[in-house]
C-alpha cells in the first residue's frame, strides 16, 4: 500500500476467478456475454436467491382458493367473511413454516399430505374455537369440524395436484441449466439420471470435478455434459447458458474450494441443492425416502440472503466520507504544501488497485517518496530507504498521506470498510495460490477492515486475510463497520509507516 507508482490507465482490467476449482487446464477460446463492459464477471444476481415467484405464486393461489371455497361451504355466507382472513392467513403462514412453498424438482403430493392434513386441522381447530367463545350460536359440532377439515384437505391436495403436474410439463419443456459439483462418477452419474428424465426440470450442461477421478475417465466423444477444470471454464459455462442451479454431491464447506464455489454461485443468485451423501451428510433429521431424486438423496440447501451492503452501505460511506473531507481539509493541505516544499512538485501519487468485480482504479495518496533520479534508493548496509523524506515518514506514521483516498471513497471505487485494495500483479498471485481470495471482490475494497484491525497486513499469510475479508463481506451490517472504524482509529496512534 505504500510503494508508490506512475499513473496507470484507469481502463485496465484484471480478471476476477468466477470460481476456484482445480489446477487450471488450457485456457478455451473466449465466450464474450452479450452485455456490460464488464464481460470478465458473471450475470449480475436476480433477486430471490434461487426462489422463482412465478413456482411460488400458484401455490398460494391455490391455497388461497381452497381455504375460502371451505370457508363458504361450512361456515356460510353469514360468518365466513369475519373468518376468512384470519383463516387464510394462518393457512399461509403454516404452509410457509413447513417448507411447502419451497421449490422442489420432484414434488410429491403424498409426501406434503401429512402436513397438509395437519396444518389444515389446526388452523380449523382455532376457528372453531373463536366461534365458540366468540359466537357460541354458531359453534361448529365436533362432525362438522371434521368434515370441514377433511373438505379444506382434499381441495388443497387437488389444487396441488394440478399445479405439480403443470410445473412438471413445464419443466420437461424448459428445462433449467444446472452445474453439477462432486467427484466422479457420482456426479456423471446425477448427470445421466437428469438428462434422462427432464421431468425434473433440469439439463446439466457441465460437471466441476472435485478430489482424485475414482473411475476410468470417460473416453472423447461420450454423451454426458462437459468437464469443467478451471475457473475460466465454470465462467464460459455460467454466462453461455445461464445457469442458476448448482448440485453439490459433496458437502459444500468440506474444503476450500468446494466452499468458495458455493459462495460464488449463493452471491449470483443460484438455487444450491444437495444430492447423494451431501444431502444425507447435511440433513438434520436425515433425509425421508420421498425426499429423492431417482434413488439419490436431494434436498434444498437453505441460504441467508445476501448483506453485501448495496445501498445502505454506499450512503454511509457518502456520508462519513464527505464530512471526513470537510474536516480534514486543513490537515491535508498542509500535508500537501510539506510534500510541495520539501521533495518538489508533484503531490499526489496514483497507485493502481484492483477494486470491485475485478475492476482497476488509481489510489490516490500524498507523495511521500522523492521521484527515482537514477540513484541508490536504500542507504548501503542499512536499508534506509533514501527516497523517503522525513516529511513522507511523518505523514505515512500519522496516516495524513491516506487522506486523499477520501476522494476515492465519494467515487465510489473505495469504501471505508472493506477488504485491503491489492496491486494487479499481487492479485493474479494470490488467485492462483488461494482459491477464496477471488469471493473478496464481492465488495468495494476499504480503507480499514475487518483483517486489517487484527493485524493481518501484506506480511500476513493470504488464507487469514481472505478468510477474514469474506466473513466480513457475508456478515455486513452497519454496526460491524461503525465498530470497526472505531478500532481503526482506536490502531492509529500506534501505526507504524509502512
Amino acid at each position: 500500500m505504500t510503494t508508490d507508482s506512475a499513473d496507470a490507465p484507469h481502463s485496465a482490467r484484471v480478471r476476477p476467478p468466477a470460481a476456484p476449482g482445480p489446477a487450471p487446464g488450457p485456457a478455451p477460446a473466449a465466450v464474450h456475454p452479450p452485455r456490460g463492459p464488464a464481460r470478465e464477471t458473471l450475470p449480475p444476481p436476480r433477486p430471490g436467491r434461487g426462489v422463482r415467484p412465478r413456482a411460488v405464486a400458484p401455490l398460494l393461489a391455490g391455497d388461497c382458493l381452497a381455504t375460502v371455497c371451505t370457508a363458504l361451504a361450512v361456515l356460510g355466507t353469514g360468518t365466513a367473511p369475519t373468518a376468512l382472513g384470519p383463516l387464510v392467513l394462518g393457512v399461509l403462514l403454516l404452509h410457509s413454516r413447513a417448507g411447502l412453498y419451497r421449490p422442489h424438482p420432484a414434488p410429491s403430493l403424498l409426501g406434503e399430505l401429512p402436513a397438509l392434513l395437519g396444518r389444515g386441522a389446526v388452523c380449523w381447530c382455532a376457528v372453531a374455537a373463536v366461534l365458540a367463545a366468540v359466537r357460541p350460536a354458531q359453534a361448529l359440532p365436533p362432525a362438522l369440524l371434521v368434515g370441514a377439515v377433511a373438505l379444506h384437505t382434499a381441495l388443497v391436495c387437488g389444487a396441488r395436484a394440478l399445479v405439480h403436474r403443470a410445473r412438471r410439463a413445464a419443466a420437461r419443456r424448459r428445462p433449467r441449466a444446472t452445474l453439477i459439483v462432486g467427484p466422479d462418477p457420482a456426479a456423471r452419474q446425477l448427470a445421466a439420471v437428469l438428462h434422462a428424465r427432464p421431468g425434473y426440470g433440469m439439463r446439466p450442461v457441465g460437471l466441476v470435478t472435485t478430489g482424485a477421478p475414482a473411475g476410468p475417465e470417460v473416453p472423447p466423444g461420450h454423451a454426458g455434459p462437459p468437464r469443467l477444470t478451471s475457473p475460466h471454464d465454470i465462467t464460459r459455462a455460467v454466462i453461455r447458458h445461464t445457469v442458476r442451479d448448482a448440485v453439490f454431491t459433496v458437502p459444500p464447506y468440506g474444503d476450500p474450494y468446494t466452499a468458495a464455489l458455493l459462495r460464488r454461485f449463493i452471491d449470483q443468485g443460484s438455487a444450491i441443492w444437495l444430492a447423494g451423501a451431501a444431502a444425507a451428510l447435511e440433513s438434520r433429521p436425515p433425509p425421508s425416502a420421498s425426499g429423492h431424486l431417482w434413488g439419490f438423496a436431494w434436498r434444498r440447501l437453505e441460504t441467508a440472503p445476501p448483506r453485501h451492503g448495496g445501498a445502505d452501505k454506499r450512503a454511509l460511506d457518502l456520508v462519513l466520507a464527505a464530512v471526513a473531507l470537510v474536516v480534514a481539509a486543513p490537515v491535508l493541505l498542509g500535508g500537501a504544501l510539506a510534500v510541495r516544499l520539501a521533495d518538489g512538485p508533484g503531490v499526489l501519487c496514483r497507485q493502481e488497485r484492483i477494486g470491485r468485480g475485478g475492476r482497476s482504479f488509481l489510489l490516490l495518496t500524498l507523495r511521500t517518496r522523492r521521484p527515482y533520479d537514477g540513484e541508490e534508493a536504500t542507504a548501503p548496509g542499512s536499508g534506509t530507504d533514501l527516497r523517503t523524506s522525513r516529511v513522507g515518514r511523518l505523514l505515512r506514521r500519522t496516516g495524513v498521506a491516506g487522506l486523499p483516498r477520501l476522494w476515492n471513497v465519494l467515487r465510489g471505487e473505495l469504501s471505508l470498510v472493506g477488504p485491503c485494495p491489492e496491486h494487479p500483479r499481487t492479485v493474479e498471485r494470490f488467485t492462483r495460490s488461494c482459491p477464496e481470495y477471488g469471493a473478496r471482490h464481492r465488495m468495494p475494497p476499504g480503507l480499514t477492515g475487518l483483517a486489517q484491525v487484527h493485524g493481518l497486513h501484506g506480511g500476513s499469510p493470504v488464507e487469514d486475510r481472505a478468510r477474514f475479508d469474506n466473513l466480513y463481506i457475508d456478515s455486513w451490517s452497519w454496526a460491524q463497520d461503525i465498530r470497526i472504524m472505531l478500532r481503526a482509529a482506536a490502531r492509529l496512534p500506534r501505526r507504524e509507516g509502512r
